[in-house]
């Protein structure tokens, strides 16, 4: 199997972790997210991962309901912290050597983030998955995703939600959504495709970053994306 990207940054839906839950983390998805990231890993594949918090706590929402902004995001970073200690104890019960990377620095639970340890970690075959956001309200994790991803020099942003691409709208509940193949970072901009905040839209257009929108619930199509099939949307220049 031909490998087209050899490092990329998977971000992955808090919100997906859920499964048909209506909050927390779904033992049955996160055993099949890690074997999923044990399937890449396996062929060699150098995995970053950034997940969300949408399953315990998302800021804005908070924010929304009177909460302070800062407080309610820095609570979010936490939760992230939880999701990605989970997936961590999937991926090592399934035999893949995973370090949990904190931007707000805890260490009597996870490393710290340091990029050059982090490079290295990946170098060494192990999955690196990186908690805490950016380590500052504000900033969403799709930004922290696209973010990781310059600094560790990925190939690719493959971000996996609970849909299979791109719409002009919610494709939940409108039977007359339409899915793109490919996009320009300019046009996710200017259409207000709410894939990803502008800011990560921003950082990949700079860097010219692609980005992969891809359903993770789908058995093998993260390896897809990887080997360079066409899944789901692409966001390129």
């Amino acid at each position: 199997m031909q490998i087209q990207y050899k490092r990329i940054l998977l971000k992955l839906s808090g919100e997906a972790l859920m499964g048909e839950d209506s909050f927390g983390i779904n033992a049955g998805v996160i055993r099949f997210v890690a074997s999923e990231i044990k399937e890449l890993a396996a062929l060699g594949v150098e995995i970053g991962v950034v997940i969300g918090a949408g399953n315990i706590f998302r800021g804005v929402a908070g924010a929304s309901k009177g909460m302070d902004r800062s407080t309610a995001d820095n609570m979010g970073m936490l939760a992230t912290v939880i999701n990605s200690l989970a997936l961590q104890d999937a991926l090592e019960r399934d035999d893949v050597v995973t370090r949990v990377m904190s931007a707000i620095p805890m260490p009597s639970v996870c490393e710290s983030y340091i990029r050059r340890r982090a490079i290295r970690h990946l170098e060494k075959g192990r999955v690196v998955i990186f908690a805490g956001g950016t380590g500052n309200p504000y900033f969403t994790t799709d930004s922290a995703g696209v973010l990781r991803a310059l600094e560790i020099n990925a190939n690719v942003v493959i971000k996996a939600t609970k849909v299979d691409g791109i719409y002009d709208k919610d494709p939940v509940g409108s039977t007359d959504a339409v899915k793109y193949d490919r996009l320009t970072y300019d046009e996710v901009l200017q259409k207000g495709l709410r894939i990803m905040d502008a800011a990560g839209i921003a950082l990949a257009r700079d860097d010219k970053k692609p980005i992969m929108v891809l359903n993770m619930n789908i058995k093998g199509n993260i390896l897809k994306a990887v080997c360079g099939e066409s899944v789901g949307t692409v966001v390129t220049v």
